[in-house]
């Protein structure tokens, strides 16, 4: 499976702005965002007239980076966006949001979306009592995701639920901390998802 392995900083640096790519971290002084809030590269700090398509280039990869996808994935998403009823940047956006590490996420099950990725992949959840690995698994409404049986994933969970205590859970999910139990409740609105994307922006790219 392709995945990007380089250093999740730059990812934040050239965007301009906190992708939280790596949970609680990014909320302390170590962000490197605090610390060189410029783009990485030589030449990072001079000045460059943005254009028209540069704003709208920019949108999209930030969402890509948000939610860990690759441009093909990203295409397909798209196609399916374009093909449903109704806004396609809100369908876009309610389908990324409905991604099983996503949802993993935000229930606060764990630190930071590649946690959630590296633990989908080990086996330590479960969708509707079946066992499911794939990170880009698709919740629906009624879906109730659980944690496997071990003292070793109690352990994690339980480490990643302290860490996000203050975290607030979106309404389209219902989380019981003492079981580790999430159930989705309803699709995801526009409303719901938590980061600062002008999806008609994507949209007028993608179209063209």
């Amino acid at each position: 499976m392709a995945r990007y392995v380089d250093n999740k900083c730059k990812l934040c640096r050239r965007e301009g702005m906190k992708l939280f790519l790596k949970g609680q971290r990014c909320f302390t002084d170590k962000c490197a965002l605090s610390r060189r809030d410029y783009p990485p590269g030589v030449h990072a700090q001079k000045r460059s007239k943005v254009t028209d398509y540069g704003l709208h280039l920019r949108e999209k990869q930030k969402l890509k980076r948000i939610y860990g996808l690759l441009e093909r994935q990203f295409r397909l998403y798209f196609k399916e966006a374009e093909r449903l009823r109704g806004n396609t940047g809100e369908n876009l956006l309610s389908l990324l949001e409905r991604r099983l590490d996503n949802v993993v996420l935000a229930s606060g099950f764990a630190l930071s979306r590649n946690h959630a990725r590296q633990m989908i992949n080990h086996g330590h959840f479960r969708v509707n009592d079946r066992l499911v690995d794939i990170a880009s698994y698709r919740v629906r409404p009624g879906d109730k995701l659980s944690v496997r049986e071990g003292e070793k994933t109690k352990k994690m969970i339980l480490e990643a639920v302290e860490v996000n205590k203050a975290q607030v859970v979106p309404d389209w999910l219902s989380v019981t901390g003492e079981g580790f139990l999430s159930e989705v409740v309803a699709l995801p609105r526009r409303e719901h998802v938590p980061h600062p994307i002008q999806e008609q922006l994507i949209i007028e790219l993608c179209s063209k």
